[in-house]
């Protein structure tokens, strides 16, 4: 039987492409009017293309775009044709605005207030990108690549990558803006987890108790969260457990911890982040 694919809404289409195009203008704002005038560098092909465009005097956005084109080709063999059509899309817009910012006079010009707000934007803007199906930079789409034939993690290949990058700055610019980049590099990827997890971070909540419905019944009634009883098996033992598992926010954490173990505080409990929350009954039931 053909599998159907359903295709995009015309308002999630629109939605997408609004953010993504801001996305892209945000990174442009971030490189051209605080980071390259003050000699501080992205990581990844920007970062590449940064230190190309200072040796070879070509703007900044047409480099960035030709260095990217391979990872376009890349992407839709890896990942996908939307993913790809989006990149190419957000690369363009990205490419096109920093032609049009570079003549403008830059907002800051003390260095270390340049690394914080154009880290915190760039963050912002390639966020924005990522969580709406696109990408800016080609390095994790050729570190998925590599993955497959080397020992090295996604996480692991892009670090070295970057490394490597930021020791090229130093000899180009300065030691001192190889350091200030890294400092921007990790403001931006800290900026890129606020925005691509969201700041109401949620939590998933796996406990193992023999008052698996008091609690249950309890968690409820003063969390106004639901929850779900699943079946488990002692691997040790071989007893048949009862799992309690619910959904929360993080601000309802320390709450929940004390709900538990005041009724078993004997009970195992375990908690993880999850980044993104859809249908069933996640929405929180009104208490009072």
């Amino acid at each position: 039987m053909k599998k159907i694919h359903r295709k995009m809404p015309l308002k999630e289409k629109l939605k997408r492409f609004f953010f993504i195009t801001l996305g892209a203008i945000l990174m442009a704002v971030a490189l051209e009017l605080f980071l390259v005038p003050n000699n501080v560098l992205d990581g990844g092909i920007v970062g590449i293309s940064i230190i190309t465009s200072h040796l070879t005097k070509i703007k900044l956005g047409l480099i960035i775009f030709l260095l990217n084109i391979p990872f376009f080709f890349l992407g839709y063999k890896q990942i996908g044709r939307t993913f790809a059509l989006s990149t190419l899309y957000g690369i363009t817009i990205l490419s096109i605005s920093t032609a049009l910012l570079n003549p403008i006079e830059p907002f800051v010009s003390e260095v270390f207030l340049a690394t914080i707000f154009g880290g915190v934007i760039l963050g912002i803007g390639v966020g924005l990108v990522i969580r709406y199906g696109g990408s800016l930079d080609g390095t994790e789409i050729l570190a998925i690549l590599l993955n497959k034939k080397s020992p090295f993690s996604v996480g692991e290949i892009v670090m070295l990558f970057n490394l490597f990058i930021f020791i090229a700055a130093g000899f180009v610019f300065t030691w001192e803006s190889a350091l200030y980049s890294m400092i921007s590099y990790f403001i931006a990827y800290k900026s890129i987890d606020i925005v691509v997890q969201g700041l109401d971070e949620s939590k998933s909540v796996w406990i193992i108790s023999d008052e698996y419905e008091e609690i249950g019944d309890t968690i409820n009634d003063r969390l106004g969260r639901g929850v779900t009883y699943l079946s488990g098996e002692g691997a040790y033992t071989g007893d048949d457990k009862k799992v309690v598992f619910c959904v929360i926010t993080r601000l309802e954490e320390a709450k929940l911890k004390d709900i538990v173990l005041e009724i078993d505080p004997s009970c195992f409990i375990a908690l993880g982040n999850i980044t993104e929350v859809r249908g069933g009954r996640f929405k929180k039931r009104d208490i009072h």
